[in-house]
């Protein structure tokens, strides 16, 4: 069960990137963050003011856990984690194609592995090491890739966004394995769906806080913002990807490292997007690429099961 979720989600994450790219096509970034946390967090408040104030939900996966100041500073932090990796990857995708932007993204379960090699002490079988070392290798390639758009690896801000925010990406799928552990294994043992019902509330009020004290004094000297339908449907694919990513975490049975990494598999539906409605050049190379990519996710799985 937690499998096929865990391929749902990916399959949702895919299309929420590429509608992303779609909105933030010369769009102001800012305002476009804050409308999809405000209307994510739309999506999950009837569930937390019935779950507060009927038993309608009682027993449901939609039903939101309640608890006061020593669990809400979790979801806050976790907030602040996913807000940051936001802020990082909607600036870099505006500025890049998507099907550069996907494989590096794509590369996030091999930072994951690396954090827990270097803060945790864990230990790297063979087969792990093959999966970290095609994603080195794709990454390499995919900087040469980009050359040939005119985009240099070493000196583009926009590529150090997207790293970035792939960075603090792999450090919130890290926390969330602590924030869904069970007491007993180490973990604070979080509802999910609290998590996922919360942590978008306090997103929306720091975007909130962001729109209005760094966007909104100077709008009119920046790139204007305008409507496009495209941000409503990134906020319910997200939605829908994160609850099932969520739902897959809270199965006893789930494997963090798995469920990563098959997630990641969301960069084959954002590439084809790019290169069917983008039109994004240099397919061919960047194919490659997100050959090894893949190939060294499948490493990484056969090594982690």
């Amino acid at each position: 069960m937690w499998l096929i979720l865990a391929f749902l989600s990916a399959a949702f994450l895919g299309i929420y990137d590429s509608l992303k790219k779609k909105a933030l096509k010369d769009n102001a970034v800012i305002p476009i963050l804050f409308l999809n946390t405000l209307f994510s967090s739309l999506i999950f408040l009837p569930f937390i003011i019935l779950s507060a104030s009927t038993d309608v939900l009682d027993g449901s996966i939609f039903h939101v856990g309640s608890g006061g100041w020593e669990v809400h500073k979790y979801i806050v932090l976790k907030a602040l984690i996913v807000l940051s990796s936001w802020v990082l990857g909607y600036f870099g995708m505006k500025h890049l194609p998507l099907t550069i932007v996907g494989p590096i993204n794509a590369t996030r379960p091999v930072m994951v592995l690396i954090g827990a090699l270097l803060f945790f002490g864990e230990r790297l079988n063979v087969w792990q090491w093959i999966g970290v070392s095609l994603a080195v290798i794709s990454f390499l390639l995919l900087s040469r890739s980009g050359k040939k758009e005119g985009i240099d690896f070493k000196h583009n801000n926009w590529i150090y966004m997207i790293i970035g925010a792939a960075v603090m990406g792999a450090i919130s799928g890290l926390y969330d394995k602590f924030l869904m552990a069970p007491e007993s294994e180490g973990g604070v043992g979080l509802d999910r769906m609290m998590v996922q019902s919360w942590y978008n509330i306090y997103q929306c009020f720091m975007m909130l806080a962001m729109l209005m004290l760094l966007w909104w004094p100077k709008h009119k000297e920046t790139t204007p913002f305008h409507w496009d339908w495209a941000i409503i449907g990134v906020s319910v694919f997200l939605s829908t990807a994160d609850f099932m990513y969520f739902y897959a975490l809270s199965i006893p049975a789930a494997m963090i490292s798995i469920v990563s990494m098959i997630r990641r598999g969301s960069v084959i539906v954002s590439f084809l997007c790019g290169a069917m409605l983008f039109h994004e050049k240099n397919l061919k190379a960047k194919a490659v690429d997100l050959a090894l990519v893949l190939l060294g996710m499948i490493f990484l799985y056969i090594g982690s099961r």
